[in-house]
């Protein structure tokens, strides 16, 4: 084995321990992979490397972990892959920029995804300019083709999709990026919770979330119009008063900067 595979394989069982310990998967439940591309082959042929099915994230070894190629066939290891493999290859078949998945069912996030409500508002500014808008796929039976049919509107313009009455699947450029993007839906999903405990969330308003963009833009390189727009406070106070006014603010923003 190279020592190249054995680092991803490491990080792997490194986030599967993450994951338990947050209380984001309970006994067998949810499933990593990174993607292993040959510089030499292309995107074209490349391999996966995967947690087995059947095993508690908690206690995942080197052993644990499965490589198959785009078709799901084993290539090296002595278990059967995830059986949410397929889910898996489809978002890998879709972003070629993404080099990482990871499922889980993290409960606040869940709990949304169960009261089939997505995390679709303009409310924390970190989520819209880490994520964007939080999708709810329609409800899929898991380890089946259903649940590919179900993210299928979502993969090339969300990073994070809530999977209905299943949990969340996030994914990102390497493993601690899709990670981190999971802890965020279940930081964002708590807060909202709170929130609602507390009389209810306050959107944020357009202009807030155009002043986002900007910063987004010019301090971040991020062009948040790729990404599925997340609902914003419905008011005549919420609209930009004219375009002169956020160009203004682009010119604060890049003063600042200097």
């Amino acid at each position: 084995m190279s020592t190249n595979k054995s680092s991803y394989i490491n990080a792997i069982i490194d986030v599967c321990h993450r994951l338990y310990n947050k209380g984001f998967v309970s006994a067998n439940d949810g499933n990593v992979s990174i993607r292993l591309q040959s510089i030499e082959s292309g995107p074209d042929s490349c391999t996966f490397l995967t947690t087995r099915t059947g095993i508690n994230k908690g206690l995942v070894t080197p052993d644990d972990i499965i490589e198959v190629d785009n078709d799901g066939r084993v290539v090296s290891g002595i278990h059967s892959p995830s059986t949410e493999l397929a889910m898996h290859l489809y978002i890998y078949s879709k972003r070629q920029d993404v080099n990482a998945v990871v499922h889980a069912h993290p409960p606040y996030a869940t709990g949304f995804a169960t009261a089939r409500q997505p995390l679709t508002g303009c409310l924390y500014p970190e989520v819209i300019v880490g994520l964007g808008a939080i999708p709810l796929a329609e409800y899929g039976t898991p380890s089946t083709i259903e649940v590919i049919k179900s993210i299928k509107p979502f993969v090339n313009r969300a990073d994070a999709i809530l999977l209905a009455n299943h949990g969340v699947v996030t994914y990102g450029k390497d493993l601690l990026d899709a990670y981190f993007k999971m802890e965020k839906v279940e930081h964002a999903a708590h807060i909202t919770f709170v929130a609602r405990m507390l009389g209810g969330e306050k959107l944020l308003s357009k202009e807030d979330v155009e002043k986002l963009k900007a910063i987004s833009i010019q301090s971040y390189g991020k062009d948040l119009t790729k990404k599925i727009s997340c609902q914003f406070a419905d008011n005549e106070n919420s609209k930009m008063k004219t375009e002169e006014d956020t160009k203004e603010f682009i010119r604060k923003v890049l003063n600042n900067r200097e």
